[in-house]
């Protein structure tokens, strides 16, 4: 099925009043679970309301769940200006654990988003060692992905990189994508195994440039600033800060970016296909990541930076699996 745009009147707001819901994680049983800044995350129920669980530690940035039902939480500390793990959390007991503090001696500050492969593999973002995140947009790369093993060890798997934030695996599991936020592009590495281990090689722009980097001076301590979007206005369309991304089950990898209020698509041929686009911001705004789920995979989650909501709507296309969903 070819992508298509999507109307934003599709798109219905469910858990209103949520604080900071970077993203989602949906359960085969149904359950649903959004990051939130004031705990560890909170329930989405089926109509629409939610439950704070945890208590809050940090930021919970991006989230991801194990097969045997943990919530692996990316904690983006340096929002708060403490430090970032990254943590998993029991739903069910409500127990909060430390996975990882730092890697060959390298402090973790602002883990951002994780993902897990087959093997139990954790992957994760941290996006900067800045002492304030912000200052990280001027395209500083000081930002690297990490794996923890599920023996507990762990390694940096990629250097040097601008903001490093959302990630995807391929359906197959020879690639992980990942999202360059300052650089305003989709890196793309090739993963090889020893044993279980993974290494990445071979990295590589994916897709088009994703808009532009803002000079410096309009750099601002939140991004998308209301005051910043204002200023600009109509340019903001073509501001491109890739945050989040999501594969769905033909290749295509969908991107979010907050600054332009816009959601897009990179094809398996490396095309551009715009999926939703909100210039005033008014429905979709900020938008941080895609989740989807359901029993056909369709049911599709946004979450976001700015927004005191989550969207919900029906994809056009399933969603790829993802290890717990397996």
């Amino acid at each position: 099925m070819p992508l298509s745009s999507m109307p934003l009147s599709s798109f219905t707001k469910i858990a209103i009043g949520i604080d900071r819901p970077e993203d989602v994680v949906v359960f085969d049983d149904g359950r649903v679970y959004a990051s939130c800044h004031n705990c560890a995350v909170a329930q989405i129920h089926d109509d629409g309301s939610f439950t704070e669980l945890g208590t809050k530690t940090g930021a919970t940035n991006g989230i991801n769940a194990t097969k045997d039902g943990k919530i692996i939480i990316a904690n983006f500390g340096i929002y708060d200006g403490v430090a970032g793990p990254l943590e998993s959390f029991d739903p069910i007991t409500q127990t909060r654990e430390l996975l990882a503090t730092e890697v060959v001696g390298r402090a973790l500050t602002a883990s951002n988003y994780p993902i897990i492969d087959n093997f139990g593999n954790i992957y994760c973002a941290n996006s900067t060692s800045a002492s304030v995140w912000m200052n990280a947009l001027d395209g500083r790369d000081d930002g690297f992905i990490y794996v923890v093993r599920p023996d507990g060890s762990s390694q940096i798997l990629a250097d040097n990189l601008c903001f490093p934030n959302g990630l995807a695996l391929s359906a197959d599991g020879k690639y992980l994508y990942c999202c360059q936020t300052s650089a305003c592009n989709i890196m793309r590495f090739e993963i090889a195994y020893d044993g279980e281990a993974p290494a990445l090689s071979g990295r590589r722009q994916y897709g088009p440039k994703l808009g532009f980097r803002l000079p410096n001076a309009m750099v601002t301590k939140k991004l998308p600033d209301p005051a910043l979007t204002k200023h600009l206005g109509f340019i903001m369309q073509y501001v491109g800060y890739p945050d989040g991304c999501g594969m769905d089950v033909e290749g295509n990898l969908w991107v979010t970016l907050p600054g332009a209020n816009k959601i897009v698509a990179i094809t398996p041929d490396e095309n551009l296909v715009i999926i939703a686009c909100d210039p005033s911001g008014n429905h979709l705004h900020s938008p941080t990541n895609v989740t989807w789920g359901g029993e056909d995979m369709r049911d599709l989650y946004i979450g976001s930076l700015n927004a005191k909501h989550l969207l919900k709507t029906r994809s056009p296309i399933a969603g790829l699996k993802l290890a717990h969903q397996n």
